[in-house]
């Protein structure tokens, strides 16, 4: 989980390619991709003041993790989820 000190933001994350993600209609998604993994970001309780800063956020994550070149995307990038669209 991601938690904004200054704000109330809070995201989950999920590896895609390690345990089942099912977005919740009520919250935003974004997804990001480097070195071959893929993960879900996806809210918890968004306050319409924290929306700006998901796309921070994720980016301090690709940071701690070493992969600040991630691509952040909105669309769910697994091959399963775009054959259905």
């Amino acid at each position: 989980m991601i938690h904004a000190r200054d704000t109330e933001l809070k995201l989950r994350v999920f590896s895609l390619d390690d345990e089942p993600f099912y977005p919740d209609s009520g919250e935003i998604q974004l997804y990001g991709s480097a070195d071959g993994k893929l993960f879900a970001f996806e809210t918890i309780d968004i306050a319409s003041d924290d929306a700006l800063d998901i796309v921070e956020a994720i980016q301090w994550f690709a940071g701690y993790i070493d992969c600040p070149e991630m691509d952040i995307v909105p669309d769910d990038p697994r091959a399963d989820k775009q054959a259905a669209i």
